[in-house]
């Protein structure tokens, strides 16, 4: 059913919570956009102005990996800047309630780990901006040393002091292999939960927008709240096309 309104929305989805022992939210970017983290895949989305960059091509290419940490950086205003949102300490305040054991999420701004999730309570499919990965031997190098070496270096990206390997942030780019520990989790979390809501995701990339429909298919209620409709709504209990921060306002504990 598609709620009518936000006051039905709210009503259904606390008696959903209450019901439920178990409960796995799945994030995507619209529970950060009211943070200041632009979106990347919607209507007007970084990505419909400019091509990511290909994980095969930044391997290949000193130039792809110069341009991409230059993106980056030009980036870092937004992640900087960005806190928590409603949604993500609503989220937060039922985890510390014990309704939500772990968050899954295809975001990589890391604010649900600075909402109160530990980290080994967020599940990250596509990795995480605020800090960088040698993609050779994984040592991990904080984002103000590249920095460093790439102001100094008249914007080339520096080599793992290590190994010599490709530093780049800790995401998963396009063409780049899932995290197969984070696939593993979530598919595990999703088997488990009486209720699946989905927040803020468009729910096209795959594999990641099969995880609600495996939550459906071993007995959950799927709810999405997302301000677009997505292809998987006919798939769902509940679907909430409002703000998604003032949807999950009132769950926001002391």
């Amino acid at each position: 059913m598609i709620a009518p309104d936000i006051q039905t929305a709210h009503a259904i989805l606390r008696d959903l919570i209450e019901e439920a022992a178990m409960v796995v939210p799945f994030t995507g970017a619209g529970i950060s956009t009211e943070c200041g983290i632009p979106d990347f895949r919607s209507s007007g989305g970084l990505w419909t102005k400019t091509r990511p960059i290909d994980f095969q091509d930044f391997v290949a290419s000193q130039e792809m990996r110069d341009e991409a940490w230059r993106r980056r950086f030009a980036m870092e205003r937004y992640f900087s800047a960005a806190k928590p949102g409603r949604g993500h300490r609503a989220l937060a305040s039922l985890h510390r309630a014990g309704k939500i054991p772990a968050v899954v999420t295809q975001n990589v701004d890391n604010l649900h780990q600075r909402s109160g999730f530990a980290a080994d309570c967020v599940v990250e499919l596509h990795g995480n901006t605020t800090y960088a990965t040698c993609i050779a031997c994984a040592k991990r190098y904080e984002l103000d040393w590249v920095a460093e070496k790439f102001k100094t270096a008249d914007e080339c990206a520096p080599d793992c002091t290590s190994c010599g390997g490709a530093i780049k942030t800790a995401t998963v780019s396009f063409g780049q292999p899932m995290p197969q520990d984070a696939m593993r989790k979530a598919d595990e979390l999703a088997q488990a939960c009486e209720l699946f809501i989905a927040i803020g995701s468009s729910l096209v990339v795959w594999p990641a927008a099969g995880i609600p429909l495996r939550a459906k298919q071993n007995g959950a209620r799927v709810v999405i709240i997302n301000r677009e409709p997505t292809e998987l709504d006919e798939f769902a209990y509940l679907v909430v096309r409002q703000d998604i921060g003032d949807v999950l306002d009132p769950f926001i504990g002391d």
